[in-house]
């Protein structure tokens, strides 16, 4: 990969929580890179340590070890206000992401506020249409919203700033599954409009391959194998335990779960 088209760059990425006897590494040794414009994938199963590079990433966890580059620039200590301008994350729970004293309207508006962008009004107007919700919105509270509008209304507060990044944190494990096929199409088709780059983490391989151009599978705070979107739809994963991941997707099957191995 050209070094101008790196727009993400991890390198022996390191997290740990705890002192002495207590320490837990939670991540070890990761290194990707993604693209300019590309969508990159982390799946692995409860605790594998994807969220945690995700919050690392954006600052809300120190790093013990590795570097962390946004096109082109190291980010070291204390995340600044540019920094997020340019990345911005959705959390997976769209109950809690969002308060609950606050309308829709001042949801969005407080980034703005806190940037000292202009056109506020325009602004908010134009990103409700583009997440399909619209100018009705504008004024409900999150109680009087479905699972799948305070997703929508979450994704319009991170995109209202026109980062280059977003940092999507299983945003569709919390919805019902007749509302996770819209949400996808809906970030797919924001990313291509506003040429966005993405990095998602997932359990389900079935929707990084809908959504990536490559995936990293992570185990216990490793990650064990990277992949292409066409080599993983043409089953060519060659680490056991992504070869059970891909297993785990066909449905729940007696054999396969008696055959489950536990990797460390």
């Amino acid at each position: 990969m050209a070094q101008q088209d790196v727009m993400i760059d991890v390198q022996g990425l390191g997290v740990s929580f705890g002192h002495g006897s207590a320490r837990v590494d939670a991540v070890r040794d990761v290194s990707f890179q993604v693209a300019r414009g590309c969508s990159y994938g982390l799946v692995g199963e409860s605790g594998s340590g994807k969220s945690t590079v995700l919050k690392a990433l954006c600052g809300l966890y120190p790093l013990q070890g590795g570097s962390i580059a946004i096109d082109g620039r190291a980010c070291i200590g204390r995340r600044n206000l540019d920094f997020y301008r340019q990345v911005q994350m959705v959390f997976q729970d769209p109950y809690g992401s969002l308060h609950p004293r606050h309308t829709v309207d001042r949801v969005l508006r407080e980034p703005i506020t806190i940037h000292k962008l202009e056109r506020a009004e325009s602004r908010i107007r134009e990103m409700l249409v583009d997440v399909g919700l619209g100018p009705d919105f504008r004024f409900r509270y999150s109680h009087q919203l479905s699972g799948g509008q305070r997703q929508r209304v979450a994704i319009a507060r991170a995109l209202i700033l026109k980062p280059k990044i977003l940092l999507l944190d299983e945003p569709t494990s919390a919805l019902d599954v007749s509302v996770q096929a819209e949400m996808l199409n809906l970030l797919h088709r924001l990313r291509e409009k506003y040429d966005l780059t993405y990095i998602l983490v997932s359990h389900d391989l079935a929707v990084v391959a809908h959504m990536c151009d490559r995936l990293g599978v992570m185990v216990n705070g490793r990650m064990v194998e990277t992949l292409s979107d066409v080599s993983l739809l043409n089953g060519q994963a060659t680490h056991p335990y992504t070869r059970q991941l891909i297993n785990a997707c066909h449905g729940y099957d007696r054999k396969m779960i008696d055959g489950f191995v536990r990797y460390e």
